[in-house]
């Protein structure tokens, strides 16, 4: 072979080699690949996968639905948390950051292969039922955020009447005063305010000051009317004159001169120039109080009108933002009101449920793949071989326990038969020394004798 062409066949061969041998770079680029990424969030094994390689496309899918649920997750947070803030602020991103994190390992909870899924009916219910209730707790702030200008208006509204309703009851609740006492109307109990002065008692008293000028002034025109009767009929008389015979001048009747002193004794008895004066004093006195009065009035409606505005003011301060709790009572005010608004309420709310619902609809209704199928015989063989090896310890342990028992018993043995052995070797050395004693003393009796 010629050289150029070796040269050849080794590049190709190292190219090859190259290619198909695994390498620290190829792992990392596996690693960063974002298809991976995407199927790490369905909680498949990348290994098992491997061996049904057409299945990856379907895996990555159904990741990237689970993370299309939690960015809605996060959205629906970060305007439920701006809400409740008022204004949109850096802190509403923690909640945001940490439920997008809960939702996303929520959903690969829910979505990951499970082996012998398809005869455990039990879980698949309460995976759904979890996944719906889950849907509606995150439409509901994506629901007021796309009606967020009909309920903004309808708050404003209920608040605007809000205020009015209570500036009628302080209105109400707190009449000018006409008298020292007075009661407040019914329902009035946190609608009273404080006052310092009130022309109550001056009201009193112009009351019993009119109730007597009135009664002076029917006395003064009943005397001044029976005065103008007698006035009238003095002058008809006294137009008339009489001859003097005696004299021949002429003089008034005597029924001029009864009439002219019926008429000042009138006005005597009746004292009708002492009541006119008493009368014009009155007068005087009440237009006096009236003034007076007047200003008063005038200085409790200013403090009335301050009182209603610091006590509206404080309400107005309680209605800052618009809270959560409100948004909603708000937008199923507005549903109650308009059928096609309920609808369309409520078409919105089913929308984001399935959205959020779709792992799992999406996991459970594509039926059963054949990587869950491996996945099920690899969990029941190693549910197998797992038993097998249990077992397997289990005898050896027994083994092992036997083995010990022999050896304690053989022990036992052992130490028994030499305890035997001992006993009677001590038997026997205490027998040759009971023997070696008595031939002793046996011969000390024959010496003892032959002597």
């Amino acid at each position: 072979m010629a050289p150029a062409a070796r040269r050849t066949a080794s590049s190709r061969t190292r190219t090859i080699s190259l290619t198909d041998s695994p390498t620290p770079y190829r792992d990392a680029f596996a690693r960063l690949d974002p298809a991976r990424r995407l199927r790490a969030l369905t909680g498949v094994d990348e290994d098992l996968l491997a061996r049904v390689g057409y299945e990856r496309s379907r895996y990555t899918a159904l990741g990237g639905v689970v993370l299309g649920t939690s960015v809605i997750a996060a959205f629906s947070m970060w305007n439920f948390a701006t809400e409740a803030l008022g204004r949109v602020s850096l802190l509403a991103v923690i909640p945001t950051v940490i439920w997008m994190l809960f939702i996303l390992n929520l959903d690969r909870w829910l979505v990951t292969p499970q082996p012998n899924a398809r005869r455990r009916v039990g879980p698949l219910l309460l995976r759904l039922l979890i996944a719906l209730v889950l849907g509606a707790v995150v439409a509901e702030p994506l629901v007021l955020r796309i009606f967020a200008t009909a309920v903004e208006e309808r708050v404003t509204g209920e608040r605007i009447a809000d205020l009015d309703r209570l500036r009628g009851n302080l209105l109400r609740c707190n009449p000018v005063p006409s008298a020292t006492q007075t009661s407040s109307p019914a329902g009035c109990g946190r609608y009273v305010l404080s006052f310092g002065a009130t022309p109550g008692g001056q009201s009193d008293e112009l009351a019993t000051l009119r109730t007597e000028s009135d009664a002076l002034q029917k006395r003064v025109d009943r005397d001044n009317d029976t005065l103008d009767t007698l006035g009238n009929e003095v002058r008809n008389e006294c137009r008339r004159l009489i001859r003097i015979a005696s004299t021949g001048l002429y003089s008034r009747t005597s029924e001029c001169l009864r009439l002219r002193a019926k008429e000042k004794d009138y006005r005597t008895t009746h004292r009708t120039g002492e009541n006119e004066r008493r009368l014009a004093a009155m007068h005087g006195r009440i237009a006096a109080m009236e003034g007076r009065l007047t200003t008063s009035r005038g200085t409790f409606l200013k403090a009335r009108a301050a009182g209603i505005e610091r006590r509206l003011a404080k309400e107005r301060a309680k209605q800052k933002e618009i809270g959560v709790l409100e948004r909603m009572g708000a937008l199923d005010g507005l549903a109650g009101k308009n059928t096609v608004l309920f609808a369309g309420i409520w078409l919105v709310r089913a929308l984001f449920v399935l959205l959020d619902a779709l792992p799992v609809l999406v996991k459970f209704l594509s039926g059963e793949s054949a990587y869950d199928r491996m996945l099920t015989s690899e969990s029941n063989s190693a549910v197998k071989i797992h038993g097998e090896q249990v077992r397997l310890t289990e005898r050896r342990a027994m083994a092992d326990i036997e083995i010990a028992q022999e050896a304690i018993e053989q022990e036992v043995r052992r130490s028994r038969a030499e305890s035997e052995a001992a006993h009677r070797e001590l038997v026997a050395t205490v027998n040759i020394r009971l023997r070696k004693a008595v031939n002793g003393l046996e011969q000390e009796l024959r010496n003892a004798s032959g002597v």
